[in-house]
């Protein structure tokens, strides 16, 4: 269970992300760990890229670099706010990620970074099944988020963050073999890259071209 710090991560933002660029130290730096899901993958300029829970646009820009087309989407307006203040040309929406506001084979990306870990199993299924709806056929699914840890001295500090900072959420995603999930809900070309020991998953994977 979660302690005072998580209300404050929330109330103070820069909490959070310095102890967020502290573990990406693990990865090789901030900068490269929200460019693992990009690694062997090429974005066109025309191509239409949704980050999905994009909070206050920490991966948007690095979206940007490769697309003219990038949305970004989260459902609080203060993240959104500085995402607006950050990044003014991009478009950005304020919604759901379980519902939504685009049509059927719409996008060509859906990338989300660090998001589905603080999502009850319900709600993660569906924001796959609306991932999956928004692409178009042969479209990409790009993930960042937690692992099960393969190396042992790992779990201490893994262990100590979620306690102070997550919910059982993050715990039942360490649990889920997340490319199985993929696979068995009809995603093609699921590949997993682990970092940090086995503490992140990078998943890509393919929307079925017809």
């Amino acid at each position: 269970m979660a302690t005072f710090l998580r209300d404050w991560s929330y109330r103070f933002p820069w909490l959070y992300r310095s102890i967020s660029r502290a573990a990406a130290l693990a990865v090789g730096g901030y900068e490269r760990l929200r460019r693992l899901p990009l690694q062997g993958i090429s974005i066109q300029p025309q191509e239409r890229v949704l980050d999905l829970c994009c909070g206050p646009a920490e991966v948007t820009p690095i979206l940007a670099e490769l697309s003219q087309n990038v949305v970004g989407l989260d459902a609080s307006p203060k993240a959104l706010a500085a995402a607006r203040q950050r990044l003014p040309k991009v478009e950005f929406v304020e919604a759901f990620a379980q519902d939504l506001p685009f049509p059927a084979n719409s996008f060509d990306w859906v990338h989300t970074s660090l998001a589905l870990h603080e999502l009850p199993f319900p709600d993660l299924e569906q924001v796959l099944r609306e991932g999956w709806r928004v692409l178009k056929p042969g479209g990409g699914l790009l993930i960042l988020d937690l692992h099960a840890p393969c190396q042992p001295w790992i779990w201490p500090g893994l262990a100590l963050f979620l306690a102070l900072f997550e919910t059982e959420t993050a715990w039942n995603l360490l649990k889920l073999d997340l490319p199985q999930y993929l696979q068995q809900q009809g995603w093609q070309s699921v590949r997993q890259t682990l970092h940090a020991g086995g503490a992140l998953q990078v998943i890509q994977a393919q929307k079925p071209a017809a």
